[in-house]
């Protein structure tokens, strides 16, 4: 079992590159993480408090599982 749940995929088009915004709770927490569609390269991520955003610090472990689901989802 994973220790995330992956809540909402969204793929942005925007001019020449393509965009894929993974949002999904971790240690209950939001969080999201933006990859270029590509190639999967992290673009930014994010977590969720108080009502605003911070640079997300998550594990190399965390991001590649993150980024299978995404890539078997596109």
């Amino acid at each position: 079992m994973k220790p995330y749940e992956m809540t909402n995929m969204i793929i942005d088009d925007f001019a020449v590159d393509e965009y894929v915004t993974a949002e999904f709770t971790y240690k209950n927490k939001n969080y999201s993480i933006t990859f270029k569609k590509a190639d999967l390269e992290i673009i930014n991520s994010w977590v969720f408090e108080e009502g605003t955003s911070f640079p997300a610090n998550l594990s190399d472990e965390i991001i590649e599982s993150i980024r299978e689901d995404v890539k078997k989802s596109i």
